[in-house]
């Protein structure tokens, strides 16, 4: 049955515990539970690191939103098994082997980007899979592969792109030692020049009252136009009293926390990002056809939420190869390029007097 996985991990699958064939669910609740390989039949498989320690939180609020969607389609939805995996490649590539040989027809996961790019990477994709996450560039991508994720470079290169229409030509570039502060970065500065825009210096974060101060006395200069922050909200919050009210700012859904912090956003005043609509705004008619659980104030989970809902939609259309143009989501626009990727035009807004306000030329 394990075709792959047997010629390749003989002796590697021999160790693994049997619970590894199968962690399905009942559609009626979306849960989770250890079970017997299924037999065949055809459904859409839901693969995520339920199982994962670090991970299982995050996993559940993209399962939970993922058949929130389903029950809002009604009959229209398609039977759907859930497969519990944790954060290893191995049991990742095993689990999707016995998906497909339980019917699935469309596989949406793995959610992590080794997981995504391990399946890539392997040759056990037969069906259409939706991955919910990105590849490095120039990885291999399995003709049957589609990429959709919350990836931060995405946003970094619509806010690029943002600043230029506003007039931006001379940036300062804001970023910390993170691997997500590098890739909002990169993204930025390479989208921001391919429109024509140049970036004058770039800063490395420090709270030190000499690294502040540099930023004040750059920011004073007049030379550039535009700051791109490529931080999250913590760290913006304390970087944006320095650069004053003269240069537009600019950031990514990173600096966007929710009511958890309503009281520090004073502190980003006249900082412009993207986020979802079913964060900045959720009175509109597609946010609202879907209830909105409690996730305490976390806007991650909140995310991940969201994609699980739009995940159901876009791999709906998959399956059925009737994809529209575009795809009204409550994460954003969605299309899909010549890549196979599906990208997300997110809302524009701005910090303004501690609120958020959408701002007019915005997708809705």
């Amino acid at each position: 049955m394990m075709r792959f996985i047997i010629h390749r991990l003989n002796a590697a699958l021999a160790l693994l515990p049997a619970l590894l064939y199968g962690a399905l669910a009942a559609f009626a609740t979306g849960t989770a539970c250890a079970a017997e390989p299924a037999t065949r039949e055809p459904h859409i498989a839901l693969i995520l690191p339920l199982d994962s320690p670090s991970l299982s939180r995050h996993a559940d609020a993209v399962r939970q939103g993922f058949f929130a969607a389903a029950k809002v389609a009604g009959k229209n939805a398609p039977q759907m098994r859930t497969y519990a995996v944790n954060e290893d490649i191995l049991t990742v590539l095993t689990i999707y082997e016995l998906a497909v040989e339980s019917g699935a027809l469309l596989v949406v996961g793995p959610l992590t980007r080794s997981g995504v790019a391990a399946l890539a990477a392997s040759s056990v994709v037969t069906v259409p899979t939706l991955a919910l996450n990105v590849l490095e560039p120039d990885s291999p991508q399995p003709s049957r592969m589609y990429l959709f994720g919350l990836t931060v470079e995405l946003e970094a290169r619509q806010i690029a792109r943002r600043a230029f229409e506003d007039g931006g030509r001379k940036a300062f570039v804001i970023s910390d030692a993170t691997a997500l502060s590098k890739r909002m970065r990169q993204a930025f500065i390479e989208e921001f020049a391919r429109h024509g825009g140049a970036t004058l210096t770039e800063f490395s974060y420090g709270e030190g009252q000499a690294s502040l101060g540099k930023l004040r006395d750059a920011a004073n200069l007049g030379v550039a136009d535009t700051v791109f922050l490529a931080l999250d909200f913590a760290r913006a919050r304390i970087v944006r009293p320095y650069l004053g009210n003269a240069l537009a700012l600019y950031a990514t859904s990173q600096v966007n926390i929710g009511a958890a912090g309503a009281l520090a956003a004073h502190d980003l005043n006249l900082v412009r990002f993207v986020d979802m609509p079913w964060l900045l705004q959720p009175d509109h008619p597609a946010v609202m056809a879907y209830p909105r659980p409690q996730f305490g104030g976390a806007t991650d989970f909140d995310r991940l939420y969201a994609l699980g809902i739009d995940a159901f939609r876009v791999g709906l259309d998959l399956l059925r190869e009737s994809r529209d143009p575009v795809l009204d989501g409550v994460t954003g626009n969605i299309r899909l390029t010549t890549a196979q990727q599906f990208v997300r035009e997110l809302t524009a807004a701005q910090f303004v007097g501690g609120k958020i306000v959408v701002r007019a030329e915005s997708r809705r």
